[in-house]
């Protein structure tokens, strides 16, 4: 289970630093720039939605019908994408990806807490960031070098017969898990419509804050509508007021992750648009900065007895660190070529909170409500990257433009600092349970 786990795990990363290095060519490929920020809320929807069906499932009836369907659906949505000829398309191909990432990782946790002693469990989450070491040091400058050279089609392309591999190794394992009894489970007929009505409600607020029209307005508000009261179903009690104990830890991974990939998303575009970087070249520091986010996971990993609300509090202020470093970037006179070793600081931060903040997760949690408390940790994670992301798009297109970004991207990276020394102030001795 460990090695078809990571193998996933590792196949998610190169995706994920793949698209995000060559999406500034494939925008302008499909003619999709005024949309740079799609594919990435479209996916992050989709696996909102995903991950509380996969919660639901390993709740009833545990991990093995998800870990047997999200790499079939990742797959799937690899070859929408990679043979994508519009925009819409490849939004099509990203939404099925996102399913399928929903549907893959929420097991990945619930097998962490199953099978593996809570001592252990930081090392298996050290272990999971690792899997993103080598995806984070080839997969930027090899999306790079594909988009320059070759097409950008390859970044989706090439993964798929590895991702097929990584679940077939996964398949014989099923057998093995421990029976699961859902005595005790709880029943939660809202989960699946909240699920839904989050992901649109997203989409729908992400698309107001660019369109800035009266029908965006109406569809804003429609949005707000949605997402409000699903929230309060997806996520634990007191969450959105930082209750002490596990609503402030599930709340902490959304803000933690949000800021980060809203900064993260707009570098690739920041670094080619305004200093003239080539697709290789400007993919470099979602290299370092996972990197950082893998060594810092690592780190805590051999320091099982640390505080972990220490370490989530310290991660969330290298993270403001970093993400404020990105303001003097974006502005032509910028030095561009401290980007990389800037974000190796973000990276770090989030790579010591995020892995802390999974191990708070698990320790308030039970075999009745494992699997709810995953996907509301990854709730969280896609909420924030999501409006933040959304955010960050309407910000660029409103402030600036997708060909000169840098006025958007001074005003994103300003407030999510703020958002960042936020959650240090809010978890300060409220992670513990």
């Amino acid at each position: 289970m460990t090695a078809g786990v990571l193998l996933l795990v590792t196949l998610m990363g190169f995706e994920s630093m793949g698209v995000g290095a060559a999406m500034p060519t494939l925008a302008a490929d499909l003619h999709g720039t005024a949309l740079y920020a799609w594919p990435f809320i479209a996916f992050l929807a989709a696996s909102l939605a995903s991950v509380v069906v996969a919660g639901r499932l390993c709740d009833r009836s545990g991990p093995k019908l998800s870990l047997f369907t999200g790499p079939l659906l990742f797959v799937a949505g690899l070859l929408v994408a990679g043979s994508a000829p519009s925009m819409a398309m490849l939004l099509i191909g990203r939404v099925v990806q996102g399913l399928g990432d929903g549907m893959l990782i929420v097991p990945i946790y619930v097998v962490v807490g199953l099978l593996y002693p809570e001592r252990d469990q930081p090392s298996m989450f050290g272990a999971l960031s690792a899997a993103w070491v080598v995806p984070s040091l080839v997969g930027p400058a090899l999306a790079g070098w594909c988009a320059e050279h070759l097409t950008w089609r390859w970044v989706f392309f090439a993964i798929v017969p590895f991702a097929l591999l990584g679940w077939m190794l996964v398949l014989p394992v099923l057998r093995t898990l421990p029976q699961h009894t859902t005595r005790g489970v709880p029943v939660r007929r809202a989960l699946l419509w909240a699920a839904f009505a989050s992901a649109g409600g997203i989409a729908a607020i992400s698309w107001a804050l660019q369109a800035r029209t009266a029908a965006a307005l109406v569809t804003g508000a429609i949005g707000i509508a949605l997402l409000a009261p699903s929230v309060r179903v997806l996520l634990p009690p007191g969450t959105l007021r930082a209750r002490r104990g596990l609503p402030v830890t599930i709340l902490a991974r959304g803000l933690l992750t949000g800021t980060f990939f809203a900064a993260e998303t707009f570098i690739p575009l920041t670094l080619s648009r305004v200093h003239g970087y080539p697709a290789t070249a400007s993919g470099l520091p979602l290299t370092l900065g996972a990197l950082g986010w893998a060594g810092a996971s690592l780190w805590q990993s051999r320091r099982p007895g640390l505080p972990r609300d220490m370490l989530v509090r310290r991660g969330f202020l290298l993270s403001a660190v970093g993400i404020g470093a990105m303001t003097l970037i974006a502005p032509t006179w910028g030095p561009a070529w401290l980007t990389a070793p800037l974000w190796t600081v973000a990276g770090a931060g989030v790579g010591l909170a995020t892995s802390s903040l999974s191990v708070l997760t698990l320790s308030a949690s039970s075999d009745a409500d494992r699997g709810f408390n995953s996907s509301a940790i990854q709730v969280s994670d896609l909420l924030g990257a999501a409006l933040f992301t959304g955010l960050g798009g309407a910000l660029v297109t409103g402030l600036s433009s997708a060909e000169a970004p840098t006025a958007g991207v001074v005003v994103l990276d300003l407030l999510m600092v703020g958002v960042a020394l936020f959650g240090a102030a809010v978890t300060r001795s409220r992670c513990r349970t």
